[in-house]
């Protein structure tokens, strides 16, 4: 007789362990409508593909004008990563600055733009004569309208070319300081 009743109570208890097991091994989080956060320090919170952006100067005349086969701002240091960027820097000039590169990255504000990978900037004057730099870095502050690198540049203009090691230029009236092992070669007109 207390077989009998022991076999029951057994199976009762066997059922309620493992019903408790059960219980504690359920994730309360599981219950959740939203799935829970994974965060990456480089995540992407926002992307533009084709982007264009202009900005005029407090006159109204046209300061710059950009764009970007496609645009990501990365949440955590809000840098935005730009892909074939291009700007013509017009400075309210006539003959802009033309910029451009394979790759960017923008600074929080737009106060420093990194331009990377076939760097190229050139502009006509208004005589017709072209300048033409080329280099594989240069860090570009657009209000200061000053662009800066310490790789090799290359700059093609109308009476030969000249090449360095590192630069320092100044957009708004067209200066431009070579850093070191400057080579050139040019034409006596």
């Amino acid at each position: 007789m207390l077989r009998k009743l022991l076999t029951p109570v057994l199976f009762t208890l066997a059922a309620a362990l493992l019903a408790a097991v059960g219980y504690w091994n359920i994730n309360p989080d599981s219950f959740s409508d939203r799935p829970a956060a994974v965060g990456t320090p480089n995540a992407i919170d926002f992307y533009v593909v084709n982007a264009n952006t202009v900005q005029y100067q407090a006159d109204g005349k046209l300061h710059y004008e950009m764009t970007a086969s496609k645009l990501e701002h990365v949440q955590a240091s809000d840098i935005t990563l730009l892909t074939e960027p291009n700007m013509h820097l017009y400075r309210g000039s006539a003959y802009p600055w033309k910029i451009r590169s394979a790759r960017g990255e923008v600074a929080p504000e737009g106060k420093e733009v990194e331009l990377i990978d076939q760097v190229r900037v050139d502009r006509t004057d208004a005589k017709g004569r072209p300048t033409i730099l080329t280099t594989s870095r240069l860090t570009l502050f657009p209000e200061k309208e000053y662009a800066q690198t310490q790789q090799a540049v290359r700059i093609d203009a109308a009476n030969g070319v000249t090449t360095a090691q590192g630069m320092k230029a100044y957009l708004n009236d067209g200066r431009m300081l070579l850093l070191s092992n400057v080579r050139g070669q040019h034409e006596v007109r």
